[in-house]
């Protein structure tokens, strides 16, 4: 398992869901909920800034067949904003499908009214969205999702 803070982005229209880990790997816990426009992409920033991450892990939206579609192809042109935000932090892009169904349920479960809570959705999902990622690395010894193009070039045999 590779040591390092990562951050987890739940790309919304409307919000952005936040999640940090910590420098282990263990934890993954919500971070804030970034109104999504054109101030987001400064905040984001601003939080890589203060957390330090070795990685940002960007939810991919497929559908349940695992196709991409037009949420997928407007995601990975806010993977290329950020990498171009963001020079020299890696851009992971996740299959984030059922994070969002898994974060409702979740807090349903302890009691919490999600539909007055959308903003704590997000987070929920942006931890889930990490949750899964830190497990898969965990488990496989290899890094979650799909690298960004970007940084392919610069790919250790430890990033595999």
């Amino acid at each position: 398992m590779r040591r390092g803070v990562r951050l987890a982005l739940d790309w919304g229209r409307a919000r952005i869901g936040v999640a940090a880990s910590d420098p282990d790997g263990i934890l993954a816990h919500p971070v804030e909920t970034v109104p999504a426009g054109p101030l987001a992409l400064a905040r984001i920033r601003s939080l890589v800034a203060d957390y330090g991450p070795v990685e940002v892990v960007l939810g991919l939206p497929r559908n349940l067949a695992g196709a991409e579609g037009p949420a997928a192809i407007a995601i990975r042109a806010v993977a290329a904003e950020l990498a171009a935000a963001l020079p020299g932090v890696p851009i992971r892009l996740v299959d984030e499908r059922l994070t969002t169904v898994t974060a409702s349920r979740q807090l349903s479960g302890v009691g919490r009214n999600t539909r007055r809570q959308r903003s704590v959705i997000d987070q929920a999902a942006a931890v889930a969205l990490l949750e899964m990622a830190l497990h898969h690395e965990r488990t496989t010894g290899r890094p979650p999702g799909e690298l960004l193009p970007a940084f392919e070039a610069g790919r250790t045999s430890s990033d595999e």
